[in-house]
């Protein structure tokens, strides 16, 4: 709620700056999983074998490091999904002087600059949308090789 209460006192501008920061933070995270997915899978001794599955299935090798990833990616997201709603609602700076007739020569500048940014905006929105479909489809594909993985694993009856 706090955080709500301050996004909606910032400009249009500061929120566009942050929403930047922030989908840098998403992207970074998203980048962190799929490298920490990589190094488990890329590492044989994380590999769950029947016996250490059996004798420790509580334990989970190597997982550090991508919860941390995911928990980062989770905070990014939400931090990201907070400054997007408080765009609309934010309030776009008026230069002083500018009155509600809106004569000074600075309004035009500042209109066309709240709508380049809402533009902006808009674009990352897509741009985190398509990310978010393309890391959908990276983590179900690594998720059917896992699988196969786990298959070729798994002893065959005889």
């Amino acid at each position: 709620m706090e955080m709500e209460e301050s996004l909606s006192r910032k400009s249009t501008e500061e929120l566009a700056v942050e929403g930047q920061r922030h989908l840098e933070d998403t992207i970074a995270a998203a980048y962190q999983i799929l490298c920490s997915m990589n190094q488990e899978l890329c590492n044989p001794s994380l590999w769950s074998t029947a016996d250490a599955a059996d004798s420790s299935h509580h334990h989970e090798p190597g997982g550090g490091a991508l919860e941390d990833a995911r928990h980062r990616y989770k905070c990014a997201v939400a931090s990201l999904r907070a400054v997007l709603s408080a765009i609309p609602t934010s309030h776009s700076e008026v230069p002083q002087g500018a009155g509600p007739t809106g004569s000074s020569p600075d309004t035009s500048g500042k209109k066309s600059e709240l709508q380049s940014l809402e533009e902006r905006a808009a674009y990352l929105r897509k741009e985190l949308a398509n990310k978010n479909k393309h890391l959908k489809l990276v983590i179900d594909q690594l998720r059917e090789l896992v699988m196969d993985v786990s298959m070729w694993q798994s002893p065959c009856s005889v």
